[in-house]
């Protein structure tokens, strides 16, 4: 089972790994960030359960209301913030941060780190079926939020060392909403009671695919030196 849970992680790591051209990151900080990315889940596990547990007692957990701020603030938004806090606290002054898409990398480390941990823990408790559902949706899942915080991490670096205070600013908010915002309708739509919600999840599902794997692609295409000029069209 341990297998059937790390599995997904190393083989979706591998594709990123291998679409960073221009220059590897270090083995050690990269562990660092999975570790670190792993403890991000207890944060998770007592944040969102205490606001789960408090929002419950203001709304009944069936209505729609209860349902969005569940899924889009005590779930994505908790464990996104986690993963942004590791990726900057981490990488961000690091020397070896030095081309844009250096920040794909970390940020799908520290994604990989809490997702694996997460994946452990299910497929453990739920057999061979969970491990297959899991390893198609559940941890693809946190590494296209991961991308996309990636690519907008990268692009704040690069016009932080152009001078751009105000475009590093709205870069890294930009990294930390729009993942939170995919993972929440991730989770929103199926947690909804409404078939309306079930398709409108698959439909998402392609089409996120689709755009991520192009989006990726092209990061990787454009991958700049923080310090150069060009590579202006980021994200």
């Amino acid at each position: 089972m341990f297998y059937l849970a790390i599995i997904p992680s190393i083989v979706l790591f591998s594709l990123i790994w291998k679409m960073d051209k221009a220059e590897k990151e270090p083995a050690w900080l990269l562990i660092k960030l999975f570790f670190c990315g792993m403890l991000t889940i207890i944060s998770a596990m007592l944040i969102g359960t205490a606001g789960t547990n408090l929002t419950k007692l203001v709304l009944n957990e069936e209505s729609m209301l209860f349902i969005l701020i569940d899924n889009f603030i005590m779930t994505a938004l908790i464990e996104e913030g986690g993963k942004y806090f590791v990726l900057k606290k981490v990488t961000w002054k690091n020397p070896a941060f030095n081309y844009t898409f250096d920040g794909v990398v970390y940020a799908v480390m520290a994604s990989l780190g809490f997702a694996t941990l997460e994946n452990i823990l299910y497929v453990f408790e739920g057999g061979v079926g969970v491990a297959i559902s899991r390893a198609l949706l559940s941890v693809p899942g946190h590494v296209i939020d991961a991308i996309f915080m990636g690519s907008y991490y990268g692009a704040a670096k690069l016009v932080e060392a152009r001078g751009d205070s105000a475009g590093c600013k709205r870069n890294l908010k930009l990294a930390l909403i729009v993942p939170t915002l995919l993972h929440g309708f991730y989770d929103f739509s199926l947690s909804t009671p409404y078939d309306a919600f079930l398709y409108a999840f698959i439909v998402f599902e392609i089409v996120i695919v689709i755009v991520t794997i192009k989006k990726v692609k092209k990061l990787s295409k454009n991958d700049v030196a923080i310090t150069d000029d060009g590579g202006n069209n980021m994200v």
